[in-house]
């Protein structure tokens, strides 16, 4: 099942695509301000989908939204794939990627606040250079949770999977660095991308699918889920520790080797670009960056 948000007629609506992803029905949502979280709470409590609201609309008709408005920050997984860290061994995250290399027994966690989300195809906002001159991209797949629950046992954190997703993780570097922490240079308005909609977890595998990356059509990055150094039950076990996770919580799981910061001379995101990030059994989101 593929679940979107849109817009149509000047308003919002949220509900079913098609398995080619060419039609959208609308379902009765009451509140589609939220995307489709009211879908992704239903159904993960065993309740049916309500009733058809409306039209099926070819999507070349409507405007797709990010499929969630997050209801808290986002969890994201950093340094996750083994190739990623091994390509930032050179940079300013030397320390911490050599620290990493000796206990590798948690994952580092970062957050992004709701205000990053936007949809699928819209413009990524350039803060400004007088803020960050350093803007890098991050293609991933994310996790979104269905049933809730705290101190997820890893073997039962699958179960908590509702469905997945696509994000970029755009990322501001020397607004990361300066603070010495992470969420201020993630979480500028526009930096988190998502969509074009949510793949229920019957329908994808997310431990076994490609994620790639592309700016200006260039192939930045290519790797597999299953080469994450902390899985994505391992992911959910340890965010869940003492943290009740609820339905329509998003995890950002982790991006593969080939972002800008990682080539020498990096290669920062400028006006004008274009990035695409490809999630095999998802689909793909692309995003022009404009300065504001």
């Amino acid at each position: 099942m593929r679940i979107a948000s849109w817009s149509w007629g000047g308003r919002p609506h949220a509900g079913l695509l098609s398995p080619d992803g060419r039609e959208a029905t609308p379902l009765a949502v009451a509140n589609p301000d939220r995307g489709a979280f009211e879908l992704v709470r239903a159904l993960a409590h065993g309740e049916p989908l309500p009733p058809e609201a409306g039209p099926r609309l070819p999507v070349e008709a409507i405007t797709l939204r990010a499929p969630l408005k997050p209801r808290r920050n986002l969890f994201c997984i950093g340094r996750n794939y083994r190739a990623h860290a091994e390509e930032l061994a050179g940079t300013v995250f030397r320390d911490a990627v050599a620290q990493s290399r000796e206990r590798e027994l948690w994952p580092i966690v970062f957050s992004k606040v709701p205000e990053t989300v936007i949809g699928p195809f819209d413009v990524v906002r350039l803060p400004g250079r007088a803020i960050t001159e350093q803007i890098d991209y991050e293609c991933e797949l994310a996790v979104v949770i269905g049933r809730g629950g705290k101190n997820i046992p890893r073997s039962r954190a699958l179960g908590h999977v509702f469905g997945y997703t696509i994000v970029n993780d755009v990322s501001a570097r020397d607004v990361q660095t300066r603070h010495q922490q992470w969420h201020l240079g993630k979480s500028f308005d526009t930096f988190c991308p998502m969509g074009p909609c949510i793949v229920t977890a019957d329908e994808l595998d997310g431990t076994a699918t490609r994620v790639r990356g592309y700016v200006n059509g260039e192939l930045r990055q290519d790797g597999l889920t299953k080469d994450m150094i902390f899985d994505i039950p391992a992911q959910i076990e340890a965010i869940s520790r003492g943290i009740t996770l609820y339905p329509g919580d998003i995890i950002a799981t982790g991006t593969p080797s080939g972002v800008g910061m990682g080539f020498s001379p990096p290669k920062w995101l400028q006006h004008g670009d274009v990035v695409r990030a490809e999630v095999d059994g998802i689909g793909a989101i692309e995003n022009h960056f404009e300065e504001r």
